[in-house]
């Protein structure tokens, strides 16, 4: 029988932390495998994720060793100064902004292909009506959605059950080797910002900190437990990042589209598709509150900007955007894996120094995320 400690002290911040980790980005990754090759990207997952662990490793030390619960640019700026707090600020600001477009590009999609063929109407009007909810939820400060994570995580894993049972028929693991007959070498780096995306939740940390009490005043037992923690929530998205990858493409194959499960509704058809579709669209839109009303404080608590303009901001700039035409997610995704992200390693690293971490860590994976950095932006194309 499962005790209260146990579920204190693993289940229940491992939930958190990998359920905070679990998003859009999974939606990307199967037409990512299918530019670059499920060979590839079987090596970017292995890869990024051993970095993320040691990142997120790193973060939960540098959180041991900083006195009062404090989130990310708090860290930041605590160990490198003002300067380095209002950068962190920045990228998580402009980054957000971001991943809520790639909401709205997502979010409002699944919803035209769910409901278009019975309600009809064009992209836009769907568009619409998703920023008009959210704007709805996020200016009444509605929590109730935004509480239903672990919820919203356990309704994309039946998805993945419920299409697997019904898609059996259609599954050819030979579409899974296949699909790197599209595959060119300018794509070789197109998995990095994905994938770094999709795995990043080192903002969730903190979070773990406080639920096991802060392990620096312990016997050291929280520490170590900090550590498994860390590492397990790295490797579960991981891993069901990898089955969906395998699932999508032994199903849908040459024809994974972007979002990918707009591509099983060629394919299934039926209920199977639109309740993948409906299922989708929630995860998301609840992504879509957390993100917001987060980001909402930010602006309020951070910046000092009043709660309408808040709003306005938080709403308005990802609708703005997405009809400037910025409608492309994987792009999007991209960017704000390798550019922001990128920043908050390099500065996550650097507090690492300050603490006296080991520079044969540092430097190789500062390099790594100044790579990215210049690639992304090199090669910028929304």
């Amino acid at each position: 029988m499962l005790s209260k400690e146990l579920f204190k002290n693993y289940i229940f911040p491992v939930a958190t932390l990998a359920g905070s980790i679990i998003g859009v980005g999974i939606f990307s990754l199967p037409y990512v495998a299918l530019k670059s090759g499920i060979w590839l990207i079987m090596l970017y997952l292995v890869i990024l994720t051993a970095i993320v662990v040691l990142l997120n490793t790193i973060v939960g030390e540098v959180a041991i060793k900083t006195p009062d619960f404090k989130r990310i640019p708090g860290f930041i700026g605590f160990h490198l100064g003002k300067w380095a707090e209002a950068l962190s600020l920045a990228t998580a600001i402009f980054g957000g902004l971001g991943v809520l477009l790639v909401y709205l590009i997502i979010g409002s999609g699944f919803f035209l292909n769910a409901l278009q063929p019975s309600l009809g109407g064009n992209y836009l009007i769907y568009v619409f009506i998703y920023f008009a909810l959210a704007l709805f939820f996020i200016y009444f400060d509605i929590r109730a959605i935004s509480k239903f994570e672990l919820g919203s995580i356990l309704l994309l894993v039946l998805t993945m059950i419920i299409i697997f049972i019904k898609g059996f028929s259609n599954l050819k693991l030979g579409n899974v080797f296949a699909v790197s007959s599209g595959f060119n070498f300018n794509n070789i780096f197109l998995p990095y910002g994905p994938i770094i995306f999709s795995l990043w939740g080192i903002g969730l940390i903190p979070e773990v900190e406080e639920m096991l009490g802060n392990p620096s005043t312990g016997s050291g037992q929280g520490k170590k437990n900090m550590k498994k923690i860390i590492a397990v929530s790295a490797i579960i998205p991981a891993v069901i990042y990898l089955l969906f990858i395998i699932l999508i493409l032994a199903i849908t194959g040459n024809s994974t589209t972007e979002s990918a499960l707009v591509g099983l509704k060629n394919v299934l058809g039926g209920w199977v598709s639109y309740f993948a579709l409906l299922a989708g669209a929630i995860v998301v839109f609840n992504a879509f509150i957390s993100l917001g009303l987060v980001l909402k404080k930010v602006f309020m608590y951070d910046i000092g900007v009043k709660k309408i303009q808040a709003i306005i901001i938080v709403c308005f700039a990802p609708l703005v955007l997405f009809l400037l035409g910025l409608r492309s997610f994987i792009p999007i995704i991209s960017f704000v894996g390798g550019v922001f992200i990128g920043i908050d390693g390099i500065l996550i690293l650097l507090m690492y120094k300050k603490i006296g971490g080991k520079n044969y860590i540092i430097y190789p994976l500062s390099a790594v995320f100044a790579l990215g950095i210049i690639y992304q932006i090199w090669f910028l194309k929304f």
